[in-house]
């Protein structure tokens, strides 16, 4: 299997936001990568809807 054809600036950010060391992030399968990419960008609209009900509430 070979790395991930992805850029270091992506691979790192990706890293990051999945909680996953680079070095396995790289060689992680392209199937399951895409599953985690899946499972993170469902759960970013809820957080960013959470956040934008609360800047509603705010009156300041």
């Amino acid at each position: 299997m070979r790395p991930l054809q992805i850029s270091p600036d992506t691979a790192i950010k990706l890293s990051e936001k999945l909680g996953v060391p680079l070095e396995q992030l790289m060689h992680m399968p392209q199937h399951i990568l895409l599953q985690k990419i899946a499972e993170l960008s469902k759960e970013e609209p809820a957080l960013d809807q959470k956040n934008a009900d609360t800047d509603a509430k705010d009156p300041s």
